[in-house]
């Protein structure tokens, strides 16, 4: 109550979840999808579906604890191939124990009695960083994520283009990037060259040395000449892959995050000079950013596909959802 006697409106928000391999981020966001407060969590990945979303919900419970509010609906992003419309998992690694074909959205909707959605994590990435991030407010936007593997997801005409079989923008698996075996099963992938587990393999075949890709980014900031060859050889295949896309549809930004990314500095010199010595058919400049929200990203773009959904909902419909804690 105030001091006139009137009631202070309880807050709605929105909860985005990250539940990756090896921790999980949980975040609360207001209408605006301003972070609220968030916790991060490990995830049981051991222990199968229903014990890490069950992980999940108890880091949700703590920060509806820490803040009272009105909790709308809910984003999840997940790791792995998603059937983002029925809301189950469909491919998922071995570190993943039952995570393959775990219903996600209808277990969290059963739980908390509010609307539940999912997303791959690549494509809740980009949500987050069109909607908060370095890229916010653009129509048009190519998202990639450098980590253990290669990611990628599209944004077109203002929303999140998924393809016919929810496979659009997996720009880390296009050909024609050499001719070595891909974790896919393929050969010749973008992530053969551009993740981090591969930085390490290109790294140790010139070396005989085993270092991490964070290893092989110190040892190159200090002018080791293999290690900036391997950067190097990444970011003139990131651009590649980014001039592929930007022929095909005609977008002229993309935005790159995970933990490779880091490394900005050893690879953004090479992107930018593959792009200026082949630049795209349009003529356009392409803009290539660094992502803004580090670890945050995947659950506030799962809050912004909660709110999207929603607000749709709300617009056809009226009314309102949620319950209160």
């Amino acid at each position: 109550m105030t001091a006139s006697g009137s009631r202070i409106p309880t807050p709605e928000v929105y909860a985005g979840l990250d539940i990756g391999g090896t921790t999980t981020q949980v975040v609360l966001c207001a209408a605006d999808l301003t972070v609220v407060d968030s916790v991060e969590v490990p995830t049981p990945a051991a222990e199968g579906g229903r014990a890490m979303v069950r992980a999940a919900l108890a880091a949700l419970d703590l920060l509806r604890e820490r803040v009272p509010s009105r909790l709308l609906g809910v984003g999840v992003g997940a790791a792995g191939v998603v059937d983002s419309r029925a809301g189950r998992i469909l491919v998922a690694s071995d570190s993943f124990r039952s995570w393959a074909g775990f219903p996600v959205t209808a277990t969290v909707e059963d739980a908390l009695g509010v609307p539940a959605f999912l997303d791959n994590d690549v494509n809740a990435f980009l949500r987050g960083e069109v909607a908060k991030g370095a890229v916010a407010g653009e129509p048009a936007a190519l998202g990639m994520t450098l980590g253990t593997g290669v990611g990628g997801a599209l944004w077109l005409d203002g929303a999140l283009f998924e393809g016919a079989h929810g496979a659009a923008g997996e720009i880390g698996h296009l050909p024609g990037f050499g001719d070595l075996p891909c974790t896919c099963g393929g050969r010749g992938h973008l992530e053969t060259l551009a993740s981090g587990r591969s930085l390490a393999a290109r790294y140790g075949e010139r070396t005989g040395r085993s270092l991490t890709a964070r290893g092989i980014a110190e040892v190159a900031v200090d002018g080791d000449l293999d290690a900036l060859a391997v950067y190097e050889a990444a970011g003139a295949g990131v651009a590649r892959a980014i001039l592929i896309t930007a022929g095909l549809v005609d977008l002229t930004t993309c935005v790159i995050g995970g933990g490779v990314s880091r490394a900005w500095d050893l690879l953004e010199p090479s992107i930018a000079a593959a792009l200026a010595a082949e630049p795209p058919v349009s003529g356009q400049p392409i803009r290539v950013v660094r992502a803004r929200l580090g670890s945050r990203a995947v659950a506030i773009g799962a809050a912004s596909r909660a709110r999207t959904e929603l607000g749709a909902v709300t617009r056809v419909y009226g009314g309102g959802v949620g319950n209160c804690r």
